[in-house]
C-alpha cells in the first residue's frame, strides 16, 4: 500500500533523506526508529504531500505523491509531530470542521463522528476550545483527525507523546485492533512502543536507511534489547 522509490530530501547543505526506499503492505505495523535529527519527520512530510522531494517519489494506495497528491491525501490519515488545529475552536466544531474539508457529511457525518469520538476518548472534552486542552487530549484530537475518515494508510509521527501511561496503553491497543485492516507506520522514540505494536522495524540515520527487519529479530540477532540494538546501530552510523 506504501511504496517508497529512492526519496532525497536536503535542506541547503543538510541531507535530510538519502535515497530512502521501502515498502508497507495492508496488516503491517512499521516502526519507523532513528535519532533526532534523522529524517524521521521528513520522510512522513513526503509521503503525506506536505513536503515535495528533491528526487525519487513514493506511491500510496496506487498513487504517486507528486503527481496525485489529492488522492493520495484522501487515502491517507496522518498525525504530524506537532497537529496543528484551531485552538479558539471546540473539539466537536473543529472535527466538523475536518469534515467539511473531507467532504464528509449528513448521516455518513454523523457515523464518522459518533465512530472516532469514542474511539479516541474525547468525550469529555468535545465541547471544550483546543487551546484549553492538555497536551495529551490535543494529542488525542489530532489523532481522531487522522481517522475521522476511515483511511486505510496511517501515518503516525509520535502518536502517544504527551500522554500518560493509561493513555499510551489505549492508543497502542487502538493501533493494534486496527492493524489488521490497515497499513501503518509510526515514528517513535518509545522503543516499548515498537515492540508492543510495530510487526516490523526500519532504522535510520543521517537521512539513512539502516535496518529492515522485525524487532524479535534484531533482539536475536544482537542478543540484547532493542533498546541496545537501536543504540548500537545508529552509533555505528555516526562513527562511520
Amino acid at each position: 500500500m506504501i511504496k517508497v522509490k529512492q526519496l532525497r530530501r536536503t535542506f541547503g547543505p543538510i541531507i535530510a533523506v538519502d535515497n530512502l526506499s521501502f515498502e508497507v503492505q495492508k496488516g503491517e505495523v512499521l516502526g519507523f526508529l532513528g535519532p533526532n535529527g534523522a529524517g524521521k519527520s521528513t520522510a512522513m512530510k513526503m509521503l503525506a504531500c506536505f513536503l515535495a522531494p528533491d528526487s525519487g517519489t513514493a506511491t500510496i494506495c496506487g498513487c504517486d505523491i507528486i503527481k496525485e497528491p489529492i488522492q493520495v491525501r484522501k487515502s491517507l490519515g496522518y498525525l504530524a509531530e506537532n497537529a496543528p488545529a484551531y485552538g479558539e475552536m471546540t473539539v466537536g466544531s473543529f472535527l466538523n470542521f475536518v469534515c467539511d474539508a473531507r467532504q464528509i457529511n449528513g448521516a455518513a457525518r454523523k457515523k464518522a463522528l459518533d465512530r472516532v469520538v469514542p474511539m479516541c476518548s474525547i468525550e469529555s472534552v468535545y465541547h471544550q476550545t483546543i487551546d484549553t486542552l492538555s497536551k495529551g487530549y490535543h494529542r488525542r484530537v489530532g489523532l481522531a483527525e487522522a481517522l475521522i475518515h476511515d483511511p486505510p494508510v496511517l501515518i503516525l509521527d509520535e502518536p502517544t507523546d504527551g500522554l500518560d501511561p493509561n493513555q499510551k496503553h489505549e492508543v497502542r491497543q487502538l493501533i493494534s485492533k486496527m492493524a489488521s485492516e490497515k497499513c501503518i507506520v509510526i515514528s517513535t522514540h518509545i522503543l516499548e512502543e515498537v515492540e508492543a505494536v510495530c510487526t516490523r522495524t526500519i532504522i535510520i540515520a543521517h537521512g539513512e536507511k539502516l535496518v529492515d527487519s522485525t524487532p524479535q529479530k534484531l533482539k536475536e540477532e544482537h542478543q540484547c534489547s532493542l533498546e541496545e540494538v537501536f543504540r548500537r546501530i545508529t552509533k555505528t552510523k555516526k562513527s562511520a
